[in-house]
């Protein structure tokens, strides 16, 4: 018997159309977004009815999975280990503005995020060492059990990149839209990706 954790990103924000830093800034989900829990949330309790839900405690991740949650007739645990990237002096800038006032760190962001710390901030390690942290955690706690996990799109992609043991230069190659579902198998020994990026749920025009 497996673990299956079911790694979710969360819905939609506004800063997420303006394509700002959000970072650790506590955005609410939009419109859209509260649709896509609510739909998020009902294919994960048709496909994988799971014994427990975590999230990261920013507020875009928890209304995410209270959706999730409540589908299921669960409660969403808070889990600081899921926390978005603390992007330092970039969180609120939009991307615009980032390159405008530290190109050569934005450059290095789109180009070897895998080097960059950001001042005041986290790097991308950081961000690994706290997310597979939370990840042997659940897998212990809930042996052979379906466990959620609801997160933000760095922490997701690194804790994938971890998963598939690929290094942290792989980053910006998995993509996680929002709202996008992934599903992970934890044998005990390895853990195998069955599933990523999976958006099929939100196919229906809001």
């Amino acid at each position: 018997m497996t673990t299956t954790i079911i790694l979710i990103r969360h819905g939609q924000t506004a800063w997420n159309r303006e394509a700002r830093f959000r970072g650790q800034m506590d955005v609410p989900l939009d419109e859209t977004g509260l649709w896509q829990a609510q739909r998020t949330g009902e294919y994960v309790a048709a496909r994988w009815p799971a014994a427990a839900v975590y999230a990261s405690p920013l507020g875009r991740a928890a209304q995410t999975a209270a959706a999730v949650a409540t589908a299921q007739g669960l409660q969403a645990h808070p889990h600081d280990g899921l926390l978005d990237i603390n992007f330092g002096a970039l969180q609120g800038l939009a991307t615009a503005e980032a390159e405008a006032r530290y190109p050569d760190l934005y450059h290095a962001w789109l180009h070897a995020p895998h080097t960059v710390r950001f001042p005041g901030g986290e790097s991308l390690d950081d961000v690994c060492a706290r997310s597979t942290g939370v990840f042997r955690d659940v897998v212990a706690r809930h042996s052979k059990e379906s466990v959620a996990l609801v997160a933000h799109t760095v922490v997701n992609r690194v804790l994938l990149c971890a998963v598939l043991d690929l290094g942290l230069d792989y980053f910006w190659r998995l993509a996680q839209d929002t709202c996008a579902v992934n599903v992970i198998e934890w044998d005990g020994e390895k853990a195998n990706l069955y599933l990523m990026n999976d958006t099929s749920h939100l196919w229906r025009t809001a």
